[in-house]
């Protein structure tokens, strides 16, 4: 693998801001998992959002159904699927790696934080922050945004923007769906959306890393 066909995953110019903006998402992560560790119930914020969009009829039913279905367990695996293809297609096998390892790093974190924060929807056990889906979702677009503006060159500002507005999109798209399924809490979706912000660029940053090293021992 050479420097050539593996370009760094993480664009050094934008090292700076996305560790500035990991350690925040970090920090409301941590945030947010005290302020609702052990509840059952939403909060005041949660209330006022939940009342709003909440139990959506047809046809935006169908389309929160099928946005939720992009987190599920086929769905997710095709998403990725098809974009470590992509990844290979363009000869970039370390941003294939990056696909699966932020992918399942942050999908990994939001599992394991479950259980520590212990809050839970609907009864039962149902274990709800952070959001699974919205993280799986809010990682993959962050990591297509990452590989793009390295593939164009974009500067710190441009390529800035475009990895916080695709973050931004993808997180509110299946935020939105959880809440409106009544899946999740809104903060529930706020602290998947910082958990993908926090993990990715830390795993984008461990794959060149780790990447450059090997390429220095076989030298």
């Amino acid at each position: 693998m050479t420097g050539r066909s593996s370009p760094a995953v993480l664009p050094p110019s934008l090292r700076g801001w996305l560790g500035l903006i990991a350690a925040l998402a970090a920090l409301v992560v941590v945030v947010l998992g005290v302020l609702h560790a052990d509840d059952s119930k939403p909060g005041m914020v949660d209330a006022r959002i939940w009342t709003a969009v909440d139990g959506v009829e047809p046809p935006w039913r169908y389309v929160a159904l099928a946005t939720d279905f992009l987190g599920e367990p086929v769905g997710a695996a095709t998403l990725v699927a098809a974009t470590v293809t992509g990844c290979l297609l363009l000869r970039r096998p370390r941003g294939a790696v990056l696909v699966v390892a932020g992918a399942g790093m942050t999908v990994a974190t939001t599992k394991l934080l479950k259980p520590l924060v212990g809050r839970t929807i609907h009864g039962d056990g149902n274990l709800s922050y952070p959001s699974g889906h919205t993280a799986f979702l809010t990682a993959l677009a962050l990591v297509v945004a990452l590989l793009a503006t390295g593939r164009l060159g974009l500067g710190r500002t441009a390529g800035t923007s475009l990895v916080l507005a695709a973050a931004l999109v993808a997180g509110a798209a299946m935020g939105w769906a959880q809440v409106a399924l009544g899946a999740h809490y809104p903060t529930d979706a706020l602290g998947g959306w910082c958990t993908a912000l926090a993990v990715v660029p830390a795993t984008a940053w461990l794959v060149d890393r780790m990447a450059d090293a090997g390429r220095r021992e076989r030298r």
